[in-house]
């Protein structure tokens, strides 16, 4: 009987120690197809700092460093100069890479680090119990904005794709969602183009993927999937926000 699906080789088989329906759970599936199908897991390493994604090394089948709190590119940056032949990755929550991480995540794009950053964006601080995060929503409940984020208070939220965008150093930003099959298959491409381009000594990718919350948003996957579709894509829009590879071929 054919294999028509399974799981992936690089995608460890443990137990998961993430919430009901979170989605970190596809992108994990998603960043590990790609490493199997470019045969590249046993030359990647990747980076997870501190957030809902701080025991990723539990789940992928290579080489895995913990950093500490925001620093996943400045840790991944070192990894890459010293290890140029590597394929190098960090898998970051909004939280760690849009509010501590900021310093680092602009300056290793503006100097165009040839690394591939894995950007989750569920618009809320998840492992420490639901507070406001740099991408929380105008109107958002969260355990620090019990009436809801108030911009002329707490300030706007950061669209990242877009300010990273304007950096020389970026070569690629994408955002994609994970909340339905298409959009999943979207993603997909948009992880292995990142990865693509890293082997092609392209520069700094940013792949940000809307996910959803449902335990700290308070409500069901299957309501936390709508809320993604409803309030999230509308206020950070998908698609490709910088990508030099099709303007060089457009100025061919």
């Amino acid at each position: 009987m054919a294999v028509v699906f399974e799981r992936p080789k690089s995608l460890l088989d443990v137990s998961t120690h993430y919430c009901p329906g979170c989605t970190h759970g596809i992108v994990h599936r998603l960043v590990c197809e790609v490493l199997d199908e470019m045969d590249i897991a046993g030359d990647t390493i990747g980076v997870c700092p501190v957030g809902c994604s701080v025991m990723a090394y539990d789940y992928f089948g290579c080489d895995m460093i913990e950093a500490p709190h925001g620093r996943a590119p400045a840790v991944a940056t070192g990894v890459k100069r010293t290890n140029p032949d590597k394929f190098v990755f960090t898998y970051q929550g909004d939280g760690d890479l849009a509010a501590i991480g900021t310093c680092e995540t602009v300056h290793s794009a503006t100097r165009g680090e040839n690394i591939v950053v894995i950007f989750i964006n569920n618009t809320i601080y998840g492992m420490t119990g639901g507070q406001m995060a740099p991408t929380t929503l105008p109107g958002q409940v969260t355990q620090t904005t019990p009436f809801g984020r108030d911009p002329k208070l707490a300030g706007y939220p950061v669209r990242v794709c877009e300010m990273l965008s304007t950096l020389t150093g970026t070569a690629y930003a994408h955002r994609v969602a994970v909340d339905s099959v298409p959009h999943i298959r979207e993603a997909k491409k948009a992880i292995r183009k990142a990865f693509e381009n890293q082997k092609a000594g392209k520069g700094f990718s940013i792949i940000e993927v809307l996910s959803t919350c449902p335990t700290n948003w308070g409500l069901t996957p299957v309501e936390a999937l709508q809320r993604l579709r409803d309030d999230m894509i509308p206020y950070y829009p998908l698609g490709v926000y910088k990508d030099i590879t099709a303007d060089e071929e457009g100025n061919k």
